[in-house]
């Protein structure tokens, strides 16, 4: 194998490719990236066995083959490699010579043969949407994906598509975040896609009008972003009935500002720490909502105005998870649906639905917290 290409293009390839390999494996292999120069250029690949990436570069081949080298050493002599193009070479002893200006590698690689292969996906569905729309969808609910594995399904997200809209759902027992945006669709299909995905795919994503692919397989799913693909596992096990977790009515409705709220929030949450925690007590009553808190640190009240219309409720929640809603609403003005102090909170954006974010309260103490 023998190529010739650009170093930055190289660069910017590798640390992408990168997050998508194993830092620890059994197999040597999953600890590299895959180089395969072919007639097009060179194809990087990044796999282990839950999430492989891939990607291609323009290159000037010599030679077509392929070799798999570790991907740590491999971004490290990239990066400080002093030219702007980048040659490598390899022999049949699967020596690879590394050159670029004055700087010159030789490095020991691994048969390429020992590289686990890419699922296939079959029986394929596929949506497009815009990257930005895409982008914003994850970034919007991805906060809310259970952290631990004690249900392993609600490790990731639900994406439900049918009936011209796409759906994404994360839940994790204590919060809830939907997010909704119309698309061409075509026969209705559910999965759900792994959080790390997610985090991979929206790095990837540009904020631009540029489409990008989904292609659904039975066990794995396919996103097409630009020059790269993104293949994942499917989590399998029954997700959440989300919509018979919805309050089914609300006594009363606040309108608030979003960072009028995240301020005020904040402000009241100084004295909650890690080893001291302890809910904010919210009431919302005609014209204000005021906000308290108390520790052994000591307490805090605040308030900000609001309009409200219905029954004037107290009700306590963990800050953490409130503001994980409101900093994701990414607008200015929210409604907040509420029906009495045991009820969850649910919140949507001041005009339309295009997200639904609900937070569980905590049971308050009577009196002072």
């Amino acid at each position: 194998m023998r190529f010739s290409c650009d170093r930055q293009k190289l660069n910017e390839a590798v640390l992408n490719v990168q997050r998508a390999v194993s830092t620890k494996s059994s197999i040597p292999a999953l600890e590299g990236i895959l180089l395969t120069a072919g007639e097009n250029g060179v194809k990087l690949c990044g796999f282990d066995l839950e999430i492989g990436m891939t990607t291609e570069i323009p290159a000037q081949v010599e030679e077509s083959g392929s070799i798999v080298m570790g991907a740590r050493l491999l971004s490290d002599i990239v990066r400080r490699l002093p030219g702007q193009q980048v040659t490598f070479g390899t022999d049949e002893k699967l020596v690879t010579e590394i050159v670029s200006g004055d700087a010159k590698f030789s490095i020991v690689g691994i048969p390429s043969a020992e590289y686990p292969e890419l699922p296939r996906i079959d029986g394929e569905k596929s949506v497009s949407l815009p990257s930005k729309t895409l982008k914003g969808m994850i970034r919007q609910t991805l906060y809310a994906v259970a952290q631990n594995d004690a249900k392993p399904v609600h490790t990731g997200t639900l994406f439900e598509i049918g009936d011209g809209k796409i759906r994404l759902v994360s839940v994790d027992g204590y919060r809830l975040a939907i997010r909704e945006e119309s698309v061409e669709t075509g026969e209705k299909c559910s999965f759900v896609v792994p959080g790390k995905t997610l985090g991979e795919v929206t790095k990837l994503l540009p904020d631009s009008d540029e489409n990008a692919d989904l292609l659904i397989g039975t066990r794995h799913i396919l996103f097409r972003i630009g020059d790269y693909t993104v293949v994942s596992r499917l989590l399998e096990g029954e997700f959440l009935d989300w919509r018979a977790s919805l309050p089914k009515e609300q006594k009363t409705e606040v309108h608030a500002s979003v960072p009028q709220f995240v301020e005020s929030l904040e402000r009241v949450s100084l004295i909650i720490t890690e080893r001291l925690r302890s809910p904010v007590r919210c009431f919302f009553r005609e014209g204000y909502a005021q906000l308290s808190c108390s520790t052994p640190l000591g307490r805090a009240n605040d308030r900000l105005p609001v309009k409200i219309g219905g029954d004037d409720v107290e009700i306590g929640f963990n800050s953490r998870y409130l503001l994980d809603a409101l900093h994701n609403a990414e607008c200015d003005e929210v409604r907040i649906g509420l029906n009495g102090p045991l009820s969850p909170m649910v919140i949507r954006p001041d005009d339309g639905d295009s997200f639904l974010f609900l937070v569980l309260p905590v049971r308050l103490k009577s009196g002072v917290d």
